[in-house]
């Protein structure tokens, strides 16, 4: 894993997502990808928080955003690990911070993604 390709990645990534065009986010997931996510809890029922396949992590997005149609999310920054890029994140229309941890195959697909949002503690 390289800076210059995390830091591309990230960039088409938030822009993919920003322009709400799902098809172009799911360009870079492999057909068997999976995504863990707290949000899968919520809109996946029996999910158990974990969507298999690209077809339903499709639906799973296009529902997401069915219900969140403002989404935008701003790049707070990025970071490089040896097989996967985590982006930190800041969603400005439910105002919550996430970290979304990607790890790619030898083909520069993400093959798993985890979710986390961040809970404020004080």
């Amino acid at each position: 894993m390289t800076k210059d390709f995390a830091d591309a990645f990230a960039a088409e990534w938030v822009s993919a997502w920003n322009a709400h065009d799902v098809g172009r986010v799911l360009f870079h997931y492999t057909e068997d990808c999976t995504i863990e996510s707290p949000m899968a809890e919520q809109l996946c029922p029996g999910s158990d928080g974990t969507v298999h396949g690209k077809a339903a992590v499709r639906q799973y997005w296009t529902t997401g955003l069915e219900k969140n149609q403002a989404l935008h999310f701003e790049l707070l920054a990025v970071f490089v690990g040896v097989h996967s890029v985590a982006l930190l994140l800041h969603n400005s229309t439910s105002n919550k911070k996430s970290v979304e941890l990607m790890t790619f195959n030898k083909d520069g697909m993400v093959y798993k993604a985890v979710v986390c949002f961040a809970h404020i503690t004080t």
